[in-house]
């Protein structure tokens, strides 16, 4: 099957602003994830992206620092590089929309749509500051929505509800600089006819969002806008930087920056490519245009960029697909510059943590559906139980045997044998083809999920197959598990790549094979080139994080959230999710259970529990329960406990239910701010942090429970207290 051209782009980022976390993951790491996948299986594909560097905010900044716009942006360019750099961010081409052909490709789209009659001319009442003796580009304003009555609305889009506005619609209108009242004065200016564009539109997207799986993001936010009167559009500024408008009668104007700015990912291509951009973005027929972006930027990408387009009649390439993420937050608030709160990408390197961490949580975090957190707590809980326990462990104890017992040659195996090879428990070509198909629907979590999952199959055979014993009497058996599961390692390493792409490099070098060469999808399953072959030293590839230093860390990027910094009775303890996964009854004890918990990662635990007058026996295996992780460990009648089951109870300890939650096994539970220290707890020490039952809600020091993304709720037990 022909396989067209992808053309992959993340919403380009304002110059002027630090791309936090939350940024970096929701666009330009979601793309470049999408991105090597897209090399790694052979698509001819390229990366655009760059800065976006019109408009008021540049020429604001630039008076407050005493430079020009052309120096302002200059330096933030370089800045967004080097943090983009370190990240491993693998653009085909990072470029910026204030060079000349911007200017060209610009003009020349309005012109197209000025002579197709998508133009209208109007008076725009625009908001002024007498105040700053400034017009106010429409972002500078925010008040109150008038859809939804969020309180921080901003003069071009609800940050909320997603609508677009005009500054004039918001009530209570204040200046983001000053926090004065502007006046609204008219002017005159170009107007995009949205209406008249809007039945080719919404052809368009009904087509393109059903057939082509457009987050759900994306389609709630353009079908909302385009079942009513669809309003005009503003392109012109009264601004001096920025793409001069080529009209008599607007010389002393410029494009909107939201005009304009989507334009850029045309500009910047023909920047990369002077003679091959056509082939890119006039040739719909072969060319499938992915967008990568926050929720935020939906409404240009689904509305604004293709009306454009459509009205040129120039045959453009149309966006395909759009993957559009909810909102990542730092510790339960929004990331803030200003007050010094949370992560941005030039304090990622102060952190002394790999990037390829920051890169494997963010994308295991990624918001595909709802709003989520980056807590340094979980940030550590995944890193060090998810990568470094499961596939880092996995390398490091394959090859460190390879090293011992082999002399540092991967011995022989035979890949079409399911004895004595790992292939017993993975089939590695359905492995492959379902690892394609979740990244072709763009699923990034999911798909990095699923390889951790092939990965622990391959723990577990390493473990349940015990080659230290069994080489003991017969190398060459243990030679075809050591060899078989080495191939596995390779073949884990290069679906891993766009996620982790330093580390696979490295892994790969560790085999002794070229990371260009081999790091490709049409390796997966082709062993020929290991068996036999020599390997370099092997070394632990992570340094696993601390305890210490997330809590240095959560309090460096607190800012002046007190919150984040509080000590809190809730710190000394550790909830963990596991599964009851064998129950039977205590040979001593008739009110007594004893459970096998799976924690995750291979940890068995054995908890007793006084549940038998509450739950029989078929009513509690396999199910996902909350354990205090770090009880310490006591005998109860004889048998060993490692942890307690939560349950609430009624206030007069008539009825219990088991507190449950249905997320990834090994989830630490968390409320906001507050810091878990790990060390082992007594009963008496966990009794002093209070956790109820409040309208079927738990709470610990009176702040919800969460597991991951969920908060913690109980069907029979409406108020009470948790045991």
């Amino acid at each position: 099957m022909k396989k067209n051209k992808r053309l992959i782009t993340s919403a380009l980022p304002y110059v002027n602003n630090i791309p936090h976390l939350g940024n970096i993951a929701g666009a330009v790491l979601s793309a470049d994830v999408f991105y090597r996948y897209c090399k790694l299986n052979n698509f001819e594909t390229i990366y655009i992206c760059g800065t976006d560097e019109y408009g008021t905010t540049t020429e604001t900044r630039a008076a407050e620092e005493h430079l020009t716009p052309k120096e302002i942006c200059d330096k933030y360019h370089t800045i967004h590089k080097e943090i983009y750099d370190w990240f491993s961010i693998d653009f085909s081409y990072f470029g910026r929309t204030s060079e000349p052909c911007q200017t060209e490709i610009v003009q020349d789209i309005f012109f197209k749509l000025y002579n197709n009659g998508y133009i209208k001319e109007g008076v725009l009442i625009q908001p002024f500051c007498e105040s700053c003796d400034r017009a106010l580009a429409d972002r500078y304003v925010y008040g109150t929505c008038p859809h939804c009555g969020y309180v921080d609305a901003k003069g071009d889009q609800c940050d909320n509800c997603g609508k677009l506005l005009d500054p004039i619609d918001l009530k209570d209108p204040k200046c983001s600089t000053c926090g004065n009242t502007p006046v609204f004065k008219e002017t005159k200016h170009l107007f995009l006819d949205l209406e008249k564009l809007k039945p080719e539109l919404k052809e368009w997207f009904l087509k393109t969002s059903k057939e082509d799986g457009w987050a759900n993001n994306a389609i709630t936010i353009t079908k909302a806008s385009l079942e009513s009167k669809v309003p005009e559009r503003c392109i012109t500024r009264d601004l001096k930087w920025g793409v001069p408008v080529p009209l008599k009668g607007y010389e002393d104007k410029v494009f909107y920056v939201w005009f304009d700015a989507p334009i850029g990912y045309i500009s910047i291509t023909s920047c990369y490519l002077p003679f091959e951009w056509k082939e890119w973005w006039h040739n719909p027929e072969n060319v499938d245009l992915y967008q990568f972006m926050g929720k935020d930027n939906i409404p240009f990408h689904t509305l604004i960029f293709p009306s454009s387009l459509i009205g040129a009649r120039d045959n453009y390439t149309m966006l395909k697909y759009i993957s559009s993420t909810e909102y990542i937050n730092y510790e339960g608030q929004k990331f803030s510059k200003s007050r010094g709160t949370g992560v941005f990408g030039n304090h990622a390197k102060e952190t002394g943590i790999d990037s390829d961490l920051f890169r494997y949580y963010l994308m295991r975090n990624r918001p595909e559906k709802n709003d989520t957190n980056f807590y340094w707590d979980d940030f550590m809980d995944k890193v060090n139980g998810e990568i470094i326990a499961n596939y880092a462990n996995l390398v490091n104890r394959v090859l460190q045997f390879v090293e011992k017992f082999f002399d540092f040659i991967i011995p022989e195996f035979d890949p079409k044998s399911k004895t004595d090879t790992v292939f017993e428990v993975i089939d590695i070509k359905d492995e492959k083809k379902k690892v394609v198909e979740l990244f072709e629907n763009m699923e990034l979590k999911n798909t990095l999920l699923y390889i951790l999952q092939i990965s622990t199959k391959a723990n577990k055979y390493f473990q349940d197959k015990a080659p230290w014993e069994v080489i003991k009497s017969d190398k060459v058996r243990a030679g075809k598990i050591i060899g078989s599961l080495t191939a596995v390692v390779k073949d884990l390493t290069i679906f891993l790549s766009p996620y982790i792409p330093k580390t696979a490099s490295n892994v790969m070098k560790i085999l002794n094979l070229d990371p260009e060469i081999a790091i490709n999808f049409d390796n997966i399953g082709s062993y020929n080139e290991l068996i036999n072959r020599k390997i370099e030293k092997p070394y632990i590839l992570f340094k696993k994080l601390e305890d210490k230093q997330m809590h240095e860390l959560k309090i460096k990027y607190a800012g002046n959230n007190e919150d984040i910094k509080m000590v809190d009775p809730f710190s000394k303890i550790v909830l963990k999710v596991g599964k009851i996964i064998e129950i039977n009854r205590h040979p001593k004890a008739d009110k007594l259970y004893i459970e096998k918990v799976d924690m995750g990662n291979g940890e068995i635990r054995q908890i007793v529990s006084g549940l038998v007058p509450y739950y029989k026996e078929e009513e509690l295996l396999n199910k996902k329960i909350i354990v205090v992780y770090n009880l310490k460990s006591a005998t109860l009648r004889g048998e060993l406990s490692q942890g307690m089951v939560l349950a609430a109870e009624t206030e007069d300890g008539s009825e219990i239910e088991l507190l449950t939650a249905d997320v990834p096994l090994g989830t630490t539970l968390s409320i906001k701010g507050v810091f878990n220290r790990k060390e082992e707890i007594s009963i008496d020490e966990f009794k002093t942090c209070p956790i109820i039952v409040k309208d079927n809600s738990v709470y610990a020091s009176s702040q919800p429970l969460i597991a991951g993304e969920f908060y913690i709720k109980t069907e029979k037990i409406k108020d009470g207290n948790v045991r």
